[in-house]
């Protein structure tokens, strides 16, 4: 065992999967806005699911989960359609608090409520989840990838992508605390829920007309 055949693989692995999960999407714009509220409680398990399902995600592409999810594609047609559902829906609740902001909003300035434990951990699972570009991004590529190295080095590879994973997730959730001061005002939040809003119809348009 040595460094060419352990943790060279692994950093290499850590660095594409942080170059695929850095990118802005519905995950991390969800992510960041409940960081900025900061109940613990709350944001624990939500930023758990997100890298515990990357991890699950980027296995099943390393052990060749990849080559049945390319051989049955009406499974992602499926998970296109009800995820751009999701997604718009979302999107238009983001647009609807931008425009006129309330005391239901989905999430609102620390000392002023926000999603229950339940409901937050339910939208990042369907973000997750019902996102097919995270079968195709994660299981797929990461998994060709991953199995381009040789037979160990791959796992090696593996692991360095899954640690990418929860040290984004785990960053970008407890990390965006540090933006409280910038969202003391009211105005911010409706220029985070406008760019939330944006993201997520845009996703979930290009989704629905299957880009």
């Amino acid at each position: 065992m040595t460094f060419s055949t352990t943790f060279l693989p692994a950093l290499v692995g850590l660095g594409t999967g942080l170059a695929l999960i850095v990118a802005i999407g519905s995950q991390n714009a969800f992510l960041l806005r409940l960081g900025i509220v900061g109940r613990a409680r709350t944001l624990v398990p939500v930023v758990l699911i997100c890298a515990v399902s990357d991890a699950v995600l980027i296995v099943a592409g390393v052990a060749g989960v990849g080559v049945l999810i390319q051989a049955a594609p009406a499974v992602i047609v499926v998970v296109r359609v009800l995820g751009a559902g999701f997604l718009i829906v979302y999107g238009l609740l983001a647009a609807r608090r931008a425009i006129r902001p309330d005391g239901d909003a989905a999430l609102v300035p620390a000392g002023g409520g926000g999603l229950r434990t339940g409901a937050a951990a339910a939208t990042a699972v369907a973000l997750t989840w019902l996102n097919p570009h995270v079968y195709l991004d994660t299981v797929v590529f990461l998994g060709s990838v991953a199995n381009q190295q040789g037979a160990d080095e791959r796992w090696w590879w593996a692991g360095g992508a899954i640690v990418a994973s929860f040290v984004w997730f785990s960053a970008l959730g407890f990390g965006a605390r540090l933006l409280r001061p910038f969202f003391a005002r009211p105005v911010s939040w409706r220029i985070l829920d406008g760019l939330i809003a944006v993201v997520m119809i845009g996703l979930g348009v290009r989704l629905a007309i299957g880009g």
